[in-house]
């Protein structure tokens, strides 16, 4: 079989030029794109052009295209907005227009567009794209442009990218501005929960999302809402009581504040718009609650882009570019999306046809089609959302007389907590009494294990660290007092949160079935731990609130050296043997370099990265950002880099070095990973009950499971999410070093060392194809 791999070295942009611009409203992680867009541009060798404030400097030309150099993007990273501008533009809507804007491109030679912008900019995109040729014939006649330009010029090629804060394009999960606009909500909201206790107040807040109710939908889960208004679901009517009923049912359970969320297009049944004002009223009049509301508005758009955007970003920014080298005369415009964990090409127009079905079926009120059309990640979310938020009364609840515990193991990662919650309250919901273990095995072992309740996670997502206690004892040591602990309790089922700890646990015990029937129950452990290194996930609970603290620092670090010029900053991170954190936070960041222990370097890559840092120093970019994974070598440490550089680097930049250490535990969870944990957990909890069901053994009165499918890992791989028996998960690890033996991860390295100006190889096998959004659609069947 012939070797398909190919790679970015054969690919060349000799000769061509792109033209990039940001239009429509602006989202962080937009200038991340840019960047991208340039220096991989450039990387290739093409020219690549700014074109200023969106469609309207394509129409006026002039000034407003400019070729961009490697140094203009620089500091771009962590600049929310758009650095280039962005105008809503009726010219580029008028033939004329178009025209001016089409003369402007050749004049420059510019036949290759990026286009970062919403639904209405990419439709605007291939229109233009679609009377190409017809735009070059009318200039040829009236004198313009030669006929031999018309030749030379005669395809235009589009690749876009959405940026959008409201998530409301069809064909990617996530959208560029998402992530950092519900970091801003999330901000706002937990500030709003400390001040609403204090008084026990209702707050009724409103946020953004003109038509699509995924900005809403997502904070309501990720901070615990109460009750939540989107356009896509409109409430059954009689909602007023019922949502009077709720409110003063948690008032009741002690519950010192009630949050309400709404999506800014929030209707009823009959597409009338519900108000913030309309809902406070209501809640004054029927409850008498002290109520309180808030808009939060533009807030949404501003502030720094957060690491998941700035990723994204860069990723879609390069696979742009590479979209582009390959294009032919016939290929359709596409969009760079996101589908899973993995960077994807679809077709724009059917994209854009796809999102304005949803809003046909909103407006025929075809409501249950137009959730099915946002695609599965806003459908899961709004199950899940369901299923945690409405309480049922006991009588309403399955009864199963199972028992099913739930403990954190290893160090604290952020969203332990709202993974917790979120077990719980499904649990509870399926039917099952839930137990809580405090402090992990070492707990389990002692007998510190009580039932806990719906209302004692109330309140627990935006909590960071592990409010159930966690330690690293492994269940070996004290096997016969657990197993002892689990007939005292008569437990059914485990769901074990936690990281590597976690694994070699379930492993343990599952090791331990043929001694103690005990563990013949189902078992399911979910990933969390910041240091990402547990085999078979891609991402982990824990990871993103992680990276976010450590970019925010390399920012603040990075801001300190404007003043003081020519400076290099050697950063330590955390993760133990695994460089997920370096490596991906060091692509968030901008970094230089990142030394991690996957990627064995020596004096020689040392010295010339001191070189390449001495030669950036000649440009107008003086300060330069270095990470360095806590366990990647041992003998090359943080100080003798530090001491190297700084020895090296004399006369030309002074050195400082910078420990991050716990803060990159602790703090608040990120949006991500309050949602993440949530909807893991709510997953496992059903896999439970379902497993429960199957090896329950009617004539013995109990639940006897010893097959390997019985204790699983729940990871998202690629795609999707996927149940892994952990047996078959051992030989994919390095037990020795606590890594996973492959690491998707890794093929961002060569996205970071381009984006430093490093010549590297880089694999890009995997972009290319061009998918058809319903086989998309078909395919992820449980993506998050």
């Amino acid at each position: 079989m012939p070797d398909t791999k190919k790679f970015i070295e054969n690919l060349s942009g000799a000769g061509k030029c792109i033209g990039v611009l940001t239009s429509g409203g602006d989202a962080q992680g937009m200038n991340a794109a840019v960047r991208a867009v340039v220096r991989m541009g450039i990387y290739v060798g093409a020219k690549v052009y700014f074109i200023h404030e969106g469609y309207q400097g394509m129409v006026d030309g002039g000034d407003n295209i400019k070729e961009a150099s490697w140094e203009s993007v620089s500091s771009m990273l962590q600049v929310g907005g758009t650095v280039i501008g962005s105008a809503r533009c009726k010219d580029f809507r008028t033939h004329e227009g178009r025209l001016r804007a089409a003369l402007n491109l050749v004049q420059r030679g510019i036949t290759n567009l990026c286009v970062i912008g919403g639904d209405g900019s990419l439709t605007g995109a291939n229109l233009f794209r679609e009377e190409w040729s017809g735009l070059l014939d009318e200039l040829v006649q009236s004198g313009e442009i030669s006929e031999e330009a018309s030749q030379i010029y005669s395809a235009l090629h589009i690749v876009g990218m959405v940026g959008s804060i409201d998530n409301d394009f069809c064909g990617t999960d996530m959208t560029i501005g998402t992530d950092s606009a519900l970091h801003r909500i999330i901000e706002v909201v937990d500030a709003i929960m400390t001040t609403a206790q204090s008084h026990q107040r209702t707050f009724v807040l409103e946020v953004m999302g003109r038509h699509c109710g995924y900005l809403a939908l997502v904070s309501a889960l990720a901070c615990g809402a109460d009750w939540v208004l989107i356009p896509e679901m409109p409430p059954k009517d009689g909602w007023e009581e019922q949502m009077c009923y709720k409110l003063s049912e948690n008032r009741a359970d002690k519950k010192r504040l009630n949050i309400i969320i709404v999506a800014e297009g929030a209707i009823d049944q009959s597409n009338k718009p519900i108000t913030t004002e309309l809902i406070k009223d209501l809640v004054v009049r029927c409850l008498g609650f002290d109520t309180r509301v808030t808009v939060l508005g533009h807030v949404q758009r501003g502030g720094t882009p957060s690491a998941f955007d700035r990723i994204l970003a860069s990723r879609m920014g390069v696979e742009a570019v590479l979209a582009l080298l390959e294009a032919s005369p016939g290929t359709p415009a596409c969009v760079v999306s996101l589908c899973g964990n993995q960077a994807v090409r679809v077709p724009l127009m059917e994209c854009v046809q796809m999102t304005q079905e949803v809003q046909k079926a909103m407006d025929e009120k075809r409501f249950e089609e137009a959730v099915r059309l946002r695609g599965r990640s806003f459908e899961n979310n709004l199950n899940t959302y369901k299923l945690l938020s409405h309480r049922k009364i006991d009588s309403e609840l399955p009864h199963s007389s199972f028992n099913v515990a739930v403990l954190n193991v290893g160090a604290p990662a952020a969203g332990m907590n709202a993974a917790v919650r979120s077990a719980v309250r499904v649990g509870i919901t399926e039917g099952h009494t839930m137990f809580a273990v405090s402090d992990g095995f070492e707990g389990f072992y002692k007998g510190q294990i009580k039932e806990i309740k719906w209302g004692d996670v109330g309140g627990w997502t935006g909590q960071g660290g592990s409010l159930l206690g966690t330690k690293r004892t492994l269940p070996a040591k004290h096997i016969d007092k657990i197993a002892e602990q689990m007939r005292i309790h008569n437990i059914n089922a485990l769901l074990v949160i936690g990281g590597f700890e976690a694994f070699e646990s379930l492993l343990q015990l599952v090791d331990a079935r043929s001694r103690y029937e005990e563990f013949c129950v189902p078992m399911c452990m979910l990933p969390a731990t910041i240091s990402n290194n547990v085999s078979g996930t891609d991402l982990s609970i824990g990871a993103d609130t992680s990276l976010n603290a450590i970019v925010e620092t390399c920012d603040r670090i990075k801001q300190s050296a404007s003043g003081t010029k020519r400076r290099v900053f050697i950063i330590e991170t955390m993760g133990g043997y695994c460089g997920y954190l370096a490596t991906v936070g060091g692509l968030a960041a901008g970094a230089d370099a990142a030394y991690i222990y996957e990627e064995p370097f020596d004096i020689r890559e040392l010295q010339s990265n001191v070189e390449h840092l001495t030669e950036k120093m000649k440009t107008s970019i003086q300060r330069g950002l270095v990470l360095r994974n806590e366990n990647c070598s041992e003998n090359y440490t943080t100080d003798f880099i530090y001491q190297l550089y700084n020895e090296e680097g004399k006369g030309v930049f002074d050195c400082r070095k910078n420990v991050l250490g716990h803060m990159q535990q602790g703090g608040a969870p990120s949006p991500f990973d309050r949602n993440f944990g949530t909807k893991i957990a709510a997953k496992a909890m059903q896999w439970i009950s379902k497993k429960l069901k199957e090896f329950y053994r009617e004539d013995e009165g109990r639940v006897f499971a010893n097959t390997e499918d019985s204790a699983c890992l729940l990871g998202m791989r690629r795609r999707a999410l996927v149940f892994q028996p952990v047996v078959q998960l051992k030989d994919e690890t390095d037990f020795v070093h606590r890594i996973p033996k492959e690491q998707w991860w890794l093929r961002l390295r060569p996205l970071m060392k381009i984006l430093a100006k490093y010549k590297t190889s880089y694999d890009v096998s995997d972009s290319g194809q061009l998918e058809h959004i319903v086989r998309l659609r078909a395919k992820d069947v449980s993506a998050i």
